[in-house]
């Protein structure tokens, strides 16, 4: 459960602070009256979603989308909206709408979070490879398949995803949930050499971080 509220938490701040862009179509002629409306009205959803008032928020975005009812971007975040008040039906069709109009990796990845929330894990490891397919080098989306892969007991693919997801980005804590599925499985040998990897990536950790202090306090004298 905190696994995926984690997640779906990075879902919200890739969604709104790095917006989908959705083109108008050509033949498409907006007044200045109404560009402004929507910005303002983009303004409205995203201060209240940032000071949880979901009803507020989710005025402004059905308003969006009354008046522009092809809106992806809109729908992507009506969904995540859904999604935290666990309104987890609704939270997926506005994310299939959002990826049939625009065939977005994030709409095709929150979609599986709901579907790894309510149990439908299956859909959930399809939703998540979907969109690996589409953008396959954002360490989160490998995570949660490897959640969905544990969640189905193919504990074999759950590593294989978290190894892909340490390629990206080599931590300790990715490091820490491949031992905790070679503890479940048992595997004595793997747990070992798993141990051996988190100890020698910590310590890679701390020189880098040791290296970063050492050339902040540098620059700091030299100034």
């Amino acid at each position: 459960m905190i696994a995926v509220l984690m997640i779906l938490a990075v879902a919200v701040y890739l969604t709104f602070f790095f917006p989908l862009e959705v083109k108008p179509k050509k033949q498409e002629v907006r007044s200045p009256k109404y560009d402004a409306q929507m910005k303002k009205l983009w303004q409205v959803a995203q201060t209240s979603m940032k000071e949880r008032k979901p009803f507020r928020a989710e005025k402004a975005l059905l308003t969006i989308l009354k008046f522009d009812e092809k809106n992806a971007a809109a729908y992507n975040r009506l969904g995540i909206l859904y999604a935290k008040s666990q309104r987890y039906a609704e939270a997926v069709e506005c994310f299939e709408i959002a990826q049939s109009l625009d065939n977005n990796p994030a709409s095709i990845h929150n979609a599986g979070l709901i579907y790894l929330e309510t149990g439908e894990y299956e859909k959930a490891e399809m939703a998540f490879m979907q969109a690996i397919d589409l953008e396959g080098d954002v360490p989160a989306r490998y995570i949660a398949l490897a959640k969905a892969e544990e969640k189905l007991g193919s504990y074999r693919k759950a590593v294989e995803a978290l190894e892909n997801a340490y390629e990206l980005d080599p931590s300790v804590s990715i490091l820490r949930q491949i031992l905790a599925i070679y503890e479940i499985t048992g595997d004595a040998e793997a747990v070992t050499a798993t141990t051996a990897r988190i100890e020698e990536q910590i310590t890679k950790d701390n020189a880098a971080k040791s290296r970063k202090t050492l050339r902040t306090a540098t620059a700091a004298r030299r100034k």
